[in-house]
């Protein structure tokens, strides 16, 4: 089973909306018919200076809610073996990235798994911006995660 890791600072906003919105698009084989039902993807979340056990934001439920998709988490702090179980590590930030580098610095195979989840830039925090700002967040997501899906499922 392969599996995809999105983390971002405190797993209650990005990574667990990025977490929900794969695991749908899984779910529902739009990106191919391998993938109904989940296929053998595996999708979760972590965050870099989580508290443990901390619900997903209002906003956040609700940027999915409107999207039709329902998710209920809490929260995980990002550790070393979480990178190296993983075949993807999609951050939602440079210094996610680099903090997850430090966790698993000198082993190159878990290095090499760690990307920004929008190779054109960082995906900045929407909390206490407003509903808006988890909405907005919720469509970048929507189109930018089909695509690092999609290179993880090419054969």
């Amino acid at each position: 089973m392969r599996t995809v890791l999105f983390v971002c600072t405190g797993n209650t906003c990005r990574s667990p909306m990025a977490e929900a919105i794969a695991r749908r698009l899984l779910d529902e084989g739009v990106l191919g018919a391998s993938t109904s039902a989940g296929g053998d993807v595996f999708v979760a979340s972590a965050g870099v200076s989580a508290g443990e056990g901390h619900p997903t934001t209002p906003e956040t439920v609700e940027a999915l809610a409107r999207l039709g998709i329902g998710f209920d988490g809490r929260s995980l702090r990002l550790t070393p073996e979480m990178i190296r179980r993983a075949d993807l590590v999609l951050c939602m930030t440079e210094s996610h990235a680099q903090a997850a580098r430090s966790l698993v610095a000198g082993d190159p195979d878990a290095l090499a798994k760690i990307a920004l989840v929008d190779p054109s830039g960082d995906v900045e925090d929407p909390i206490g911006l407003g509903q808006d700002a988890y909405d907005r967040l919720a469509r970048r997501l929507s189109r930018v995660i089909p695509l690092r899906l999609q290179e993880l499922l090419q054969p």
